[in-house]
């Protein structure tokens, strides 16, 4: 099926080239901010965030009076990410140089490496590598006062992998309040929606944040011109059609991570070894799996060999994880078929496309599978995420849960789109205004812009969370799909879920981000286009002059409807009556504010049809209509006394 969602981009270089100190944009940014005591670091994968720490902890041991840098990361693996480099080779003025005996991400016992965690701190020496666990056990042995005068680094910062999230919380709280030591705090992360936040937002506001979004990183490459997110849709076992995805015309030889499905997960077959040998009978003739390296040999039905991981496998997984971490050219690997999300702390910047089977519940993960086949590289221009989805079949007994995957996987990527989609800054369009609009700003008539810190800051750093609770609202995805009035969703809906979120809004403060909330993920998935030298923005079915927009055009659209309206076009007619009736059965409920609102609407249609809307029509929007008339006929009877 066509993609849902296609992104073009500039081929700018920005965020690839380096400036005269060898820092990338988004290493400028964060050094630009190198002076905060406590810094926040938000940035995509790839994007340079351990070198960023680098240039930020040698400035703070050179020039800040900074005694000692402790970088905690959440896995062995990526202790590698911050091993010695010659910083000034590339035009710095200093190198990150750590002893061996200073890196505690090596196998071991945890009491071993907090015994070399305390010599660390009574010693002279500058730099130290950990993890969490290790810096969580040997708090729990030091006193608060050693950690001043230190830097303390925390990469991973919102979605630690470990079950100590809270611990790790008490940790900074506890150095926060009784040390003078500075913080970096990183995270690749868009959302923390999947695991407890380390630290309480409260505790967070006293961080200066560095943000550096998808866009600008994707934006900014050398390479990389396009990125797709598409769906395959499947009934019956993954095994039996995946060919039709491997072997597709536009994905045949392309570089390509597979995750196969959970065991759990209703995709899975639940025999994962025989799902790999599946697959590998789908790409060719496999070889004899090679002892030194790992690598399985497939010969493709064109005579071509190609070179296969296969880190399900438990047995000798080492050895092909050891092969993956040293490539060093595109051709040392084609296809590697992975469990979960091949977190071994490799780096595979020549993927081109990333298979996934089954729904992801977490965007984190989403955006981390996503993030493997988006680094630049010279061996591509487009990069494309493909989500292989079981379709509900109505003779199966699980069919709400496949309707309600298929649904998820969708809103998935409208949140997808909202985070890879170029940023606009808005602006309330003044009567007699006719100054140009400056590049990225978007001015609008009627917009309230954000009037107190309260709102800024949750504009400029907690809208792709906002964004996320919206997108995985039910009544949302119901709404969105079911053609249900967009004001309804705009004014009634996703109002709702920021009073949830945040309670201490004023209504003024509520609305001003509810504007900020519909405006954006609006203006995400228009099109812009211009016609006899005006432009317009194609927003869901409309095409708006971008002179003339107004909040009220903007209520009037429902946003996320596009991704369904394709949605439906690539099903068959029994899997979408299958959608349809499951979201019958989680309708909205009526409510007198959703009446109110639709009142208007239901005389308008009155007018123009010369009667009434009809309960049993197959137009949602009618039928909806029809809904609000009883309901509004049931609520006159209730205040009108029994005669």
């Amino acid at each position: 099926m066509p993609n849902l969602m296609r992104f073009e981009y500039a081929q700018t270089g920005a965020s690839s080239n380096e400036n005269e100190m060898g820092m990338r944009a988004m290493q400028a940014r964060a050094y630009a901010a190198r002076n905060s005591q406590y810094l926040l670091l938000k940035a995509p994968p790839a994007s340079g965030k351990s070198r960023a720490l680098m240039f930020l902890a040698l400035d703070k041991l050179h020039n800040q009076g900074i005694k000692k840098a402790i970088v905690a990361v959440p896995e062995r693996s990526i202790g590698g990410s911050f091993s010695s480099t010659e910083l000034s080779e590339y035009g710095f003025f200093y190198d990150w140089e750590i002893e061996d005996n200073n890196n505690l991400c090596i196998p071991g016992g945890e009491s071993s490496k907090v015994k070399a965690f305390k010599r660390f701190m009574a010693s002279d020496d500058k730099i130290l590598i950990c993890t969490h666990a290790t810096l969580r056990f040997a708090f729990q042995e030091i006193e608060d006062s050693v950690f001043n005068d230190c830097l303390l680094a925390i990469d991973e910062f919102h979605h630690v992998s470990a079950d100590g999230d809270n611990v790790l919380g008490g940790v900074l709280r506890s150095i926060m309040a009784n040390t003078n030591a500075h913080i970096i705090a990183m995270t690749g992360s868009y959302f923390r929606g999947d695991s407890i936040p380390v630290l309480t937002p409260e505790d967070e506001a006293q961080f200066d944040k560095v943000s550096f979004n998808y866009y600008e990183q994707l934006n900014g490459y050398n390479y990389l011109k396009s990125l797709g997110i598409g769906y395959h849709f499947y009934q019956g076992r993954y095994t039996d059609v995946i060919h039709e995805v491997l072997n597709s015309e536009e994905n045949y030889g392309k570089k390509t991570i597979i995750h196969i499905p959970n065991v759990n997960s209703g995709e899975s077959t639940k025999e994962k070894y025989d799902e790999v040998d599946a697959i590998l009978e789908v790409l060719g003739e496999a070889g004899k799996r090679d002892p030194e390296t790992g690598v399985i040999p497939v010969t493709r039905p064109d005579g071509t060999v190609i070179k296969v991981a296969d880190l399900v496998e438990e047995n000798d997984r080492d050895i092909i994880q050891n092969y993956l971490r040293n490539m060093n050219h595109v051709d040392d690997m084609d296809i590697i078929i992975a469990l979960g999300m091949a977190k071994e702390g490799f780096d595979w910047e020549w993927c081109e496309h990333a298979l996934t089977v089954g729904y992801r519940s977490s965007l984190t993960e989403i955006i981390q599978i996503i993030g493997r086949c988006t680094r630049d590289s010279a061996n591509k221009s487009h990069a494309q995420f493909t989500n292989l989805i079981a379709q509900p079949d109505a003779a199966n007994d699980n069919v709400t849960i496949a309707v309600n995957n298929m649904l998820k996987a969708i809103t998935g990527s409208l949140l997808m789109e909202q985070v890879l989609a170029p940023n606009f800054k808005f602006k309330t369009k003044k009567d007699g205004d006719f100054e140009p609009t400056p590049p990225g700003t978007m001015k609008i008539g009627g917009f309230k812009e954000p009037s107190t810190k309260r709102t800024k800051a949750i504009i400029e750093s907690d809208l792709a969370d906002l964004k996320a609770a919206i997108l995985q609202d039910d009544k949302v995805i119901a709404a969105s799909a079911g053609k249900v009035d967009p004001e309804v969703v705009n004014k009634i809906l996703i109002p709702k879920i920021i009073q949830r979120k945040y309670p201490d809004l004023t209504e003024a403060e509520l609305e001003e981000v509810r504007q900020q909330v519909v405006v954006d993920c609006a203006v995400s998935s228009a099109e812009v286009t211009e016609q006899g030298g005006k432009k317009f923005v194609r927003m869901a079915d409309k095409f708006i002059n971008i002179d003339e927009l107004h909040i009220d055009l903007i209520d009037q659209i429902n946003p996320f409807q596009k991704a369904f309206e394709i949605l439906s076009k690539s099903i068959t007619t029994d899997v979408l009556k299958l959608i349809q009736e499951s979201i019958e059965t989680t309708r909205i409920q009526m409510d007198f504010e959703e009446a109110k609102l639709l009142w208007p609407k239901v005389k308008q249609f009155v007018h123009e049809k010369g009667r009434e809307p009809d309960l049993n029509s197959s137009d949602f929007t009618e039928k909806r209509l029809a809904e609000c008339v009883i309901y509004i006929k049931q609520q006159k009877r209730k205040r009108v006394p029994a005669q």
